[in-house]
Protein backbone atom coordinates (compact mmCIF):
# COMPACT_ATOMS: atom_id res chain seq x y z
CA UNK A 1 0.00 0.00 0.00
CA UNK A 2 1.42 3.54 -0.67
CA UNK A 3 2.50 5.83 2.20
CA UNK A 4 0.53 9.23 1.84
CA UNK A 5 3.23 11.81 2.01
CA UNK A 6 1.25 15.28 3.74
CA UNK A 7 3.03 18.72 3.48
CA UNK A 8 1.53 21.82 5.02
CA UNK A 9 3.62 24.89 5.58
CA UNK A 10 3.06 24.21 9.86
CA UNK A 11 2.55 20.60 11.09
CA UNK A 12 0.84 19.77 14.05
CA UNK A 13 3.03 18.50 17.19
CA UNK A 14 2.33 15.01 18.28
CA UNK A 15 2.39 15.82 21.72
CA UNK A 16 0.07 19.08 20.74
CA UNK A 17 -3.51 19.28 22.05
CA UNK A 18 -5.53 18.42 19.24
CA UNK A 19 -8.93 19.31 20.70
CA UNK A 20 -8.29 22.76 19.61
CA UNK A 21 -6.70 21.91 15.84
CA UNK A 22 -8.30 23.08 13.04
CA UNK A 23 -9.94 20.70 10.02
CA UNK A 24 -6.70 20.78 8.29
CA UNK A 25 -4.53 19.22 11.05
CA UNK A 26 -7.51 17.00 11.91
CA UNK A 27 -7.88 15.68 8.43
CA UNK A 28 -4.02 15.09 7.43
CA UNK A 29 -4.01 13.00 10.93
CA UNK A 30 -6.85 10.84 10.10
CA UNK A 31 -5.66 10.05 6.66
CA UNK A 32 -1.70 9.00 7.90
CA UNK A 33 -3.24 6.95 10.39
CA UNK A 34 -5.20 5.33 7.13
CA UNK A 35 -2.23 4.89 4.84
CA UNK A 36 0.59 5.45 6.57
CA UNK A 37 3.27 7.86 5.91
CA UNK A 38 5.00 11.03 6.85
CA UNK A 39 3.85 14.72 7.49
CA UNK A 40 6.52 16.99 6.41
CA UNK A 41 6.59 21.19 7.11
CA UNK A 42 7.39 23.75 9.28
CA UNK A 43 7.80 23.15 12.95
CA UNK A 44 6.95 26.95 14.32
CA UNK A 45 10.62 27.75 14.87
CA UNK A 46 12.73 30.16 13.61
CA UNK A 47 16.42 30.16 13.00
CA UNK A 48 19.41 32.73 12.42
CA UNK A 49 21.12 29.84 9.96
CA UNK A 50 20.75 28.31 7.40
CA UNK A 51 18.07 25.04 7.24
CA UNK A 52 18.95 22.17 8.86
CA UNK A 53 18.25 18.70 8.39
CA UNK A 54 14.51 18.00 9.21
CA UNK A 55 13.35 16.78 12.57
CA UNK A 56 11.94 13.42 12.83
CA UNK A 57 9.81 11.77 15.50
CA UNK A 58 7.73 8.40 14.49
CA UNK A 59 4.66 7.87 16.20
CA UNK A 60 2.73 5.00 15.50
CA UNK A 61 2.44 4.87 11.70
CA UNK A 62 3.18 8.44 10.84
CA UNK A 63 6.51 10.10 10.51
CA UNK A 64 6.81 13.77 11.41
CA UNK A 65 9.65 15.38 9.92
CA UNK A 66 9.90 19.33 10.84
CA UNK A 67 12.22 21.98 9.66
CA UNK A 68 13.39 25.47 11.23
CA UNK A 69 13.21 28.29 8.79
CA UNK A 70 15.92 31.15 8.59
CA UNK A 71 14.22 34.26 10.25
CA UNK A 72 14.27 36.33 7.54
CA UNK A 73 13.32 34.30 4.91
CA UNK A 74 9.93 33.06 7.16
CA UNK A 75 9.46 37.36 7.19
CA UNK A 76 9.39 37.61 3.78
CA UNK A 77 7.50 33.96 2.75
CA UNK A 78 5.07 34.27 5.57
CA UNK A 79 4.14 37.36 6.82
CA UNK A 80 4.75 39.04 3.46
CA UNK A 81 4.17 37.28 0.04
CA UNK A 82 1.94 34.17 1.69
CA UNK A 83 0.25 37.10 3.84
CA UNK A 84 -0.03 40.46 2.32
CA UNK A 85 0.14 39.28 -1.22
CA UNK A 86 -1.73 36.05 -1.49
CA UNK A 87 -4.04 36.38 1.25
CA UNK A 88 -5.58 39.59 0.53
CA UNK A 89 -6.04 38.75 -3.35
CA UNK A 90 -7.81 34.92 -2.30
CA UNK A 91 -10.55 37.34 -0.30
CA UNK A 92 -11.29 40.18 -2.91
CA UNK A 93 -10.12 42.46 -0.13
CA UNK A 94 -6.96 44.78 -2.25
CA UNK A 95 -7.11 47.50 0.85
CA UNK A 96 -4.90 44.85 2.67
CA UNK A 97 -2.76 44.00 -0.76
CA UNK A 98 1.04 44.79 -0.74
CA UNK A 99 3.68 43.31 -3.14
CA UNK A 100 7.16 42.86 -2.94
CA UNK A 101 9.28 40.89 -5.69
CA UNK A 102 11.99 40.50 -2.87
CA UNK A 103 9.21 38.59 -0.75
CA UNK A 104 8.04 36.25 -3.67
CA UNK A 105 11.47 35.76 -4.35
CA UNK A 106 11.97 34.37 -0.84
CA UNK A 107 8.45 32.66 -1.25
CA UNK A 108 10.25 30.68 -4.22
CA UNK A 109 13.35 30.01 -2.35
CA UNK A 110 11.00 28.78 0.75
CA UNK A 111 9.62 26.24 -1.57
CA UNK A 112 12.96 25.20 -2.88
CA UNK A 113 14.07 24.57 0.70
CA UNK A 114 10.82 22.62 1.28
CA UNK A 115 11.74 20.01 -1.93
CA UNK A 116 14.80 19.85 -1.32
CA UNK A 117 14.64 18.62 2.35
CA UNK A 118 11.43 16.56 1.44
CA UNK A 119 13.07 14.94 -1.34
CA UNK A 120 15.50 12.41 0.43
CA UNK A 121 12.06 10.62 2.66
CA UNK A 122 10.47 9.95 -0.49
CA UNK A 123 10.22 6.58 -1.88
CA UNK A 124 9.24 5.59 -5.35
CA UNK A 125 5.48 4.43 -4.53
CA UNK A 126 4.64 7.58 -2.53
CA UNK A 127 1.91 9.89 -3.32
CA UNK A 128 2.14 13.37 -2.31
CA UNK A 129 -0.50 15.68 -0.68
CA UNK A 130 0.43 19.67 -0.69
CA UNK A 131 -1.78 22.03 1.66
CA UNK A 132 -2.32 25.79 0.70
CA UNK A 133 -1.69 28.59 -0.41
CA UNK A 134 2.45 29.05 1.15
CA UNK A 135 3.01 26.16 -1.35
CA UNK A 136 1.57 26.44 -4.34
CA UNK A 137 4.87 26.23 -6.65
CA UNK A 138 6.08 22.86 -4.29
CA UNK A 139 5.19 20.56 -7.06
CA UNK A 140 7.36 22.44 -9.56
CA UNK A 141 10.62 22.23 -7.33
CA UNK A 142 9.87 18.59 -6.57
CA UNK A 143 9.86 17.69 -10.71
CA UNK A 144 12.76 20.22 -11.07
CA UNK A 145 14.72 17.69 -8.92
CA UNK A 146 13.21 14.59 -10.75
CA UNK A 147 10.30 13.35 -8.96
CA UNK A 148 7.96 11.60 -10.54
CA UNK A 149 4.81 10.45 -8.04
CA UNK A 150 1.74 11.53 -8.52
CA UNK A 151 1.30 15.16 -6.61
CA UNK A 152 -1.82 16.63 -5.77
CA UNK A 153 -2.82 20.26 -4.17
CA UNK A 154 -5.23 21.39 -1.77
CA UNK A 155 -5.89 25.17 -1.62
CA UNK A 156 -7.92 25.82 1.72
CA UNK A 157 -8.78 29.55 1.04
CA UNK A 158 -11.01 30.26 -2.01
CA UNK A 159 -9.66 31.28 -5.70
CA UNK A 160 -10.30 34.21 -6.96
CA UNK A 161 -11.25 35.42 -10.30
CA UNK A 162 -9.26 36.00 -13.28
CA UNK A 163 -9.75 39.90 -13.05
CA UNK A 164 -8.85 39.80 -8.99
CA UNK A 165 -5.77 37.29 -9.63
CA UNK A 166 -4.31 40.07 -12.55
CA UNK A 167 -3.57 41.86 -9.50
CA UNK A 168 -0.74 39.71 -8.83
CA UNK A 169 2.12 40.74 -11.22
CA UNK A 170 3.13 36.67 -10.58
CA UNK A 171 0.02 35.32 -11.10
CA UNK A 172 0.81 33.62 -14.57
CA UNK A 173 3.53 32.19 -12.96
CA UNK A 174 1.59 30.87 -10.22
CA UNK A 175 -0.91 28.91 -12.24
CA UNK A 176 2.32 27.46 -13.82
CA UNK A 177 3.08 25.95 -10.59
CA UNK A 178 -0.65 24.98 -9.96
CA UNK A 179 -0.55 23.13 -13.25
CA UNK A 180 2.79 20.95 -12.20
CA UNK A 181 0.27 18.94 -10.08
CA UNK A 182 -1.90 15.64 -11.19
CA UNK A 183 -4.75 16.92 -9.11
CA UNK A 184 -5.96 20.03 -7.46
CA UNK A 185 -8.50 20.41 -5.28
CA UNK A 186 -11.01 23.23 -4.44
CA UNK A 187 -13.77 23.64 -1.37
CA UNK A 188 -16.73 25.08 -3.88
CA UNK A 189 -17.43 24.87 -7.90
CA UNK A 190 -17.41 28.39 -7.68
CA UNK A 191 -13.46 28.22 -6.67
CA UNK A 192 -12.89 25.51 -9.44
CA UNK A 193 -14.90 27.43 -12.41
CA UNK A 194 -12.56 30.29 -11.35
CA UNK A 195 -9.51 28.58 -11.66
CA UNK A 196 -10.66 26.85 -14.98
CA UNK A 197 -11.51 30.58 -16.86
CA UNK A 198 -7.94 31.46 -15.31
CA UNK A 199 -6.38 28.52 -16.96
CA UNK A 200 -8.27 28.89 -20.18
CA UNK A 201 -7.80 32.14 -20.62
CA UNK A 202 -5.42 33.25 -24.17
CA UNK A 203 -2.63 34.34 -22.85
CA UNK A 204 -2.01 31.44 -19.98
CA UNK A 205 -3.81 29.05 -22.85
CA UNK A 206 -2.55 24.92 -22.55
CA UNK A 207 -1.17 25.31 -19.06
CA UNK A 208 -3.05 22.56 -18.30
CA UNK A 209 -0.21 20.29 -20.50
CA UNK A 210 2.86 19.66 -18.52
CA UNK A 211 5.04 17.12 -20.64
CA UNK A 212 7.38 16.90 -17.10
CA UNK A 213 8.20 13.16 -17.49
CA UNK A 214 9.62 12.37 -21.23
CA UNK A 215 9.19 14.31 -24.18
CA UNK A 216 6.26 12.69 -25.63
CA UNK A 217 3.91 12.32 -22.75
CA UNK A 218 1.73 14.53 -22.12
CA UNK A 219 -0.06 15.23 -18.19
CA UNK A 220 -3.63 16.97 -17.56
CA UNK A 221 -4.54 18.48 -14.20
CA UNK A 222 -7.11 16.99 -12.55
CA UNK A 223 -9.20 20.16 -11.22
CA UNK A 224 -12.34 19.22 -9.16
CA UNK A 225 -14.18 19.93 -6.12
CA UNK A 226 -13.74 18.53 -2.50
CA UNK A 227 -15.37 20.33 -0.03
CA UNK A 228 -13.50 19.43 3.71
CA UNK A 229 -16.08 18.81 6.04
CA UNK A 230 -16.09 17.49 10.05
CA UNK A 231 -16.27 14.71 12.13
CA UNK A 232 -19.88 15.54 12.61
CA UNK A 233 -20.53 12.46 15.11
CA UNK A 234 -17.35 13.68 17.29
CA UNK A 235 -18.63 17.30 17.84
CA UNK A 236 -22.11 16.24 18.70
CA UNK A 237 -20.40 13.75 21.62
CA UNK A 238 -17.99 16.69 22.90
CA UNK A 239 -20.89 19.32 23.35
CA UNK A 240 -23.36 16.53 25.13
CA UNK A 241 -20.67 13.97 26.84
CA UNK A 242 -21.88 15.43 30.52
CA UNK A 243 -18.60 17.02 31.36
CA UNK A 244 -19.07 20.27 31.48
CA UNK A 245 -15.81 22.26 31.22
CA UNK A 246 -15.75 24.81 34.05
CA UNK A 247 -15.72 27.70 31.17
CA UNK A 248 -19.18 26.62 30.04
CA UNK A 249 -20.46 26.37 33.19
CA UNK A 250 -19.47 29.83 34.29
CA UNK A 251 -20.92 30.65 30.81
CA UNK A 252 -24.32 29.65 31.68
CA UNK A 253 -24.40 31.21 35.30
CA UNK A 254 -23.55 34.62 33.82
CA UNK A 255 -26.14 34.02 31.29
CA UNK A 256 -29.08 33.68 33.52
CA UNK A 257 -30.92 32.28 31.20
CA UNK A 258 -30.56 34.48 28.50
CA UNK A 259 -30.49 33.96 24.49
CA UNK A 260 -27.18 33.44 23.43
CA UNK A 261 -25.12 34.42 20.09
CA UNK A 262 -22.14 33.08 19.38
CA UNK A 263 -19.12 34.28 17.18
CA UNK A 264 -15.77 31.89 17.05
CA UNK A 265 -13.15 33.09 14.73
CA UNK A 266 -9.62 33.78 14.52
CA UNK A 267 -8.49 37.11 14.81
CA UNK A 268 -8.53 37.82 10.53
CA UNK A 269 -9.82 41.01 9.20
CA UNK A 270 -11.69 38.71 6.22
CA UNK A 271 -13.90 37.27 8.89
CA UNK A 272 -15.99 40.43 9.08
CA UNK A 273 -16.15 40.86 12.53
CA UNK A 274 -16.50 45.35 12.32
CA UNK A 275 -19.24 44.51 10.13
CA UNK A 276 -20.63 41.69 12.38
CA UNK A 277 -20.53 43.88 16.00
CA UNK A 278 -21.76 46.72 14.19
CA UNK A 279 -24.82 44.47 12.69
CA UNK A 280 -25.03 43.34 16.73
CA UNK A 281 -25.45 46.72 17.48
CA UNK A 282 -28.15 47.65 14.91
CA UNK A 283 -29.81 44.39 16.76
CA UNK A 284 -29.84 46.01 19.77
CA UNK A 285 -31.41 49.19 18.17
CA UNK A 286 -33.75 47.80 15.91
CA UNK A 287 -35.11 45.78 18.01
CA UNK A 288 -34.90 46.68 21.70
CA UNK A 289 -36.91 43.93 23.01
CA UNK A 290 -33.98 42.03 22.77
CA UNK A 291 -31.93 44.56 25.59
CA UNK A 292 -31.15 42.47 28.32
CA UNK A 293 -32.33 39.48 26.65
CA UNK A 294 -29.60 38.51 24.54
CA UNK A 295 -25.57 38.06 24.86
CA UNK A 296 -23.33 37.88 22.44
CA UNK A 297 -20.11 36.28 23.07
CA UNK A 298 -17.51 36.72 20.22
CA UNK A 299 -14.01 34.81 20.80
CA UNK A 300 -11.39 35.99 18.16
CA UNK A 301 -7.67 34.15 19.39
CA UNK A 302 -4.83 36.31 17.96
CA UNK A 303 -3.20 35.40 14.76
CA UNK A 304 -0.30 36.55 13.18
CA UNK A 305 1.44 38.80 15.28
CA UNK A 306 3.75 40.02 12.81
CA UNK A 307 1.51 41.59 10.47
CA UNK A 308 0.22 45.46 11.35
CA UNK A 309 -3.03 45.26 9.99
CA UNK A 310 -4.16 42.31 12.66
CA UNK A 311 -3.40 44.75 15.38
CA UNK A 312 -5.16 47.34 13.78
CA UNK A 313 -8.42 45.08 13.66
CA UNK A 314 -7.76 43.83 17.11
CA UNK A 315 -7.77 47.73 18.45
CA UNK A 316 -10.78 48.60 16.79
CA UNK A 317 -12.82 45.92 17.80
CA UNK A 318 -11.97 46.37 21.20
CA UNK A 319 -13.19 50.13 21.25
CA UNK A 320 -16.25 49.12 19.32
CA UNK A 321 -16.97 46.18 21.89
CA UNK A 322 -16.52 49.01 24.41
CA UNK A 323 -18.72 51.61 22.70
CA UNK A 324 -21.74 49.09 22.38
CA UNK A 325 -21.18 47.97 26.07
CA UNK A 326 -21.18 51.61 27.21
CA UNK A 327 -24.29 52.42 25.37
CA UNK A 328 -26.29 49.36 25.63
CA UNK A 329 -25.19 47.89 29.17
CA UNK A 330 -27.16 47.50 32.22
CA UNK A 331 -26.42 46.95 36.52
CA UNK A 332 -26.69 43.09 35.39
CA UNK A 333 -26.19 42.72 31.59
CA UNK A 334 -23.23 43.36 29.27
CA UNK A 335 -24.19 42.65 25.63
CA UNK A 336 -20.94 41.82 23.68
CA UNK A 337 -18.33 39.95 25.31
CA UNK A 338 -15.12 39.81 23.26
CA UNK A 339 -12.90 37.59 24.19
CA UNK A 340 -9.06 37.42 22.20
CA UNK A 341 -8.56 34.20 23.63
CA UNK A 342 -8.31 30.08 22.45
CA UNK A 343 -10.73 27.45 23.89
CA UNK A 344 -10.22 24.04 23.50
CA UNK A 345 -12.21 22.34 21.12
CA UNK A 346 -14.57 20.63 23.43
CA UNK A 347 -15.40 23.18 25.59
CA UNK A 348 -16.42 25.37 21.68
CA UNK A 349 -18.47 22.76 21.43
CA UNK A 350 -19.91 23.39 24.45
CA UNK A 351 -20.72 26.58 24.09
CA UNK A 352 -22.39 26.09 20.33
CA UNK A 353 -24.77 23.72 21.99
CA UNK A 354 -25.86 26.41 24.39
CA UNK A 355 -26.21 29.06 21.67
CA UNK A 356 -29.90 29.53 20.49
CA UNK A 357 -27.63 31.44 17.59
CA UNK A 358 -24.44 31.09 15.55
CA UNK A 359 -23.35 33.64 13.87
CA UNK A 360 -20.66 33.14 11.28
CA UNK A 361 -20.11 36.51 8.64
CA UNK A 362 -16.84 36.07 7.04
CA UNK A 363 -16.28 38.77 4.41
CA UNK A 364 -14.77 35.52 2.24
CA UNK A 365 -14.32 32.90 3.15
CA UNK A 366 -12.68 29.37 1.33
CA UNK A 367 -14.85 27.08 3.69
CA UNK A 368 -15.18 27.75 7.31
CA UNK A 369 -15.72 24.95 9.79
CA UNK A 370 -17.24 27.04 12.60
CA UNK A 371 -20.78 26.90 10.51
CA UNK A 372 -20.61 23.27 10.57
CA UNK A 373 -19.08 22.76 13.93
CA UNK A 374 -22.15 24.52 15.27
CA UNK A 375 -24.77 22.70 13.31
CA UNK A 376 -23.52 19.55 14.52
CA UNK A 377 -23.21 20.87 17.93
CA UNK A 378 -27.04 21.22 18.48
CA UNK A 379 -29.73 19.52 20.22
CA UNK A 380 -31.80 17.92 17.04
CA UNK A 381 -35.28 18.28 19.10
CA UNK A 382 -34.12 22.27 20.30
CA UNK A 383 -31.56 23.48 17.85
CA UNK A 384 -30.13 26.87 17.61
CA UNK A 385 -30.18 28.59 14.25
CA UNK A 386 -27.57 29.38 12.28
CA UNK A 387 -26.82 32.93 10.55
CA UNK A 388 -24.28 32.72 7.53
CA UNK A 389 -22.17 34.73 5.14
CA UNK A 390 -23.37 34.16 1.52
CA UNK A 391 -19.46 34.95 1.01
CA UNK A 392 -18.38 31.79 2.89
CA UNK A 393 -17.74 28.17 0.96
CA UNK A 394 -20.16 26.74 3.59
CA UNK A 395 -22.89 28.35 2.14
CA UNK A 396 -23.00 26.71 -0.92
CA UNK A 397 -23.34 23.42 1.53
CA UNK A 398 -25.47 24.59 4.22
CA UNK A 399 -28.21 26.44 2.33
CA UNK A 400 -30.98 26.24 4.81
CA UNK A 401 -29.10 28.63 7.40
CA UNK A 402 -30.35 32.07 7.48
CA UNK A 403 -27.88 33.19 4.80
CA UNK A 404 -26.89 36.92 4.77
CA UNK A 405 -24.67 39.56 3.14
CA UNK A 406 -22.11 40.54 5.51
CA UNK A 407 -21.62 43.92 4.10
CA UNK A 408 -25.34 44.95 4.52
CA UNK A 409 -25.57 45.82 8.28
CA UNK A 410 -29.41 45.97 8.38
CA UNK A 411 -29.47 43.01 6.53
CA UNK A 412 -27.23 40.79 9.42
CA UNK A 413 -28.87 42.71 12.13
CA UNK A 414 -32.98 41.04 10.34
CA UNK A 415 -31.19 37.74 10.34
CA UNK A 416 -29.95 37.53 13.74
CA UNK A 417 -33.41 39.13 14.65
CA UNK A 418 -35.39 36.13 12.40
CA UNK A 419 -32.87 33.14 14.00
CA UNK A 420 -33.47 34.75 17.27
CA UNK A 421 -37.49 34.62 16.88
CA UNK A 422 -37.55 31.32 14.44
CA UNK A 423 -40.55 28.60 15.68
CA UNK A 424 -39.09 25.20 17.05
CA UNK A 425 -40.47 23.40 13.66
CA UNK A 426 -38.67 25.57 11.38
CA UNK A 427 -35.42 25.25 13.18
CA UNK A 428 -35.87 21.56 13.25
CA UNK A 429 -36.73 21.51 9.87
CA UNK A 430 -33.65 23.69 8.91
CA UNK A 431 -31.28 21.45 11.23
CA UNK A 432 -32.59 18.33 9.24
CA UNK A 433 -31.22 19.60 6.12
CA UNK A 434 -27.94 20.97 7.05
CA UNK A 435 -27.18 17.76 9.66
CA UNK A 436 -27.83 15.44 6.63
CA UNK A 437 -24.91 17.21 4.34
CA UNK A 438 -22.67 17.47 6.88
CA UNK A 439 -22.79 13.51 6.99
CA UNK A 440 -22.50 12.98 3.33
CA UNK A 441 -19.85 15.63 3.06
CA UNK A 442 -17.95 14.75 6.14
CA UNK A 443 -14.43 14.99 6.85
CA UNK A 444 -13.59 11.14 5.92
CA UNK A 445 -15.20 11.65 2.78
CA UNK A 446 -13.52 14.78 1.86
CA UNK A 447 -9.83 12.81 2.39
CA UNK A 448 -11.31 9.28 0.78
CA UNK A 449 -12.20 10.97 -2.45
CA UNK A 450 -8.70 13.24 -2.50
CA UNK A 451 -6.58 10.44 -1.84
CA UNK A 452 -8.62 8.30 -3.94
CA UNK A 453 -8.14 10.72 -7.01
CA UNK A 454 -4.35 10.48 -6.14
CA UNK A 455 -4.53 6.77 -6.40
CA UNK A 456 -6.21 7.46 -9.88
CA UNK A 457 -3.26 9.04 -10.67
CA UNK A 458 -0.86 7.05 -10.31
CA UNK A 459 -2.86 3.83 -12.09
CA UNK A 460 -2.88 6.64 -14.82
CA UNK A 461 0.87 7.17 -14.90
CA UNK A 462 1.44 3.42 -14.95
CA UNK A 463 -0.87 2.97 -17.46
CA UNK A 464 0.40 5.62 -19.76
CA UNK A 465 -2.90 7.00 -20.22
Amino acid sequence: MSRLIAVSNRVAQPTGNLKSAGGLAIGILAALQDHGGVWFGWNGKTTSGETGEPHIRQVGNITYATIDLNETAFEKYYNGFSNTSLWPVCHYLLGYFRYDRREYDEYRRVNTTFARKLLPLLQPDDIIWVHDYHLIPLASELRRAGVDNPIGFFLHVPFPDIEMLRVLPVYTQLLRCLCAYDVVGFHTPRDLAAFNEAVSQEEIGGLLKANRRNGDQTQCVDADVFPIGIDVDSCYALATDGRQSDNTQRMIHHLHDRNLIIGVDRLDYSKGLEERFCAVERLFRSYPENRGQVSFIQIAPKTRAGIRAYGDIRHALEQKAGQINGEFADIDWVPIRYLNRAFDRATLMEFFHEAKVGLVTPIRDGMNLVAKEFVAAQNPEDPGALVLSRLAGAAHELTDAVLVNPYDIDGVADGIQRALTMPLGERRERYAGMIEVLRRNDITAWRTRFVDALLRARARMASGA
